[in-house]
């Protein structure tokens, strides 16, 4: 169990749209996840944390914890369908 980086100045929704795509990560490292649902947690993660060194700083805090990358993930998805990161 680790602390998911989260943002005091973010609301309830943005809150469960950035644990999704949290989870969704997850999901890629420990069993695997299709590409369309990955991209709808990014998509919505991303209305959030719009910003590239916001979401790079996030990225960063959140492997530290969890030694899973959303980077990696997501560039596994530009090519994939499915996404294994096992």
């Amino acid at each position: 169990m680790y602390d998911y980086p989260l943002s005091p100045f973010w609301n309830t929704q943005d809150i469960i749209d950035v644990m999704s795509l949290y989870n969704a990560v997850e999901k890629a490292y420990e069993e695997g996840i299709s590409k369309d649902e990955f991209m709808t947690c990014y998509r919505r993660y991303i209305k959030v944390v719009d910003s590239k060194s916001e979401q790079k700083q996030i990225d960063a805090a959140f492997e530290k914890v969890s030694h899973y990358s959303i980077y990696k993930v997501f560039q596994k998805a530009k090519d994939n369908d499915w996404i294994d990161m096992r």
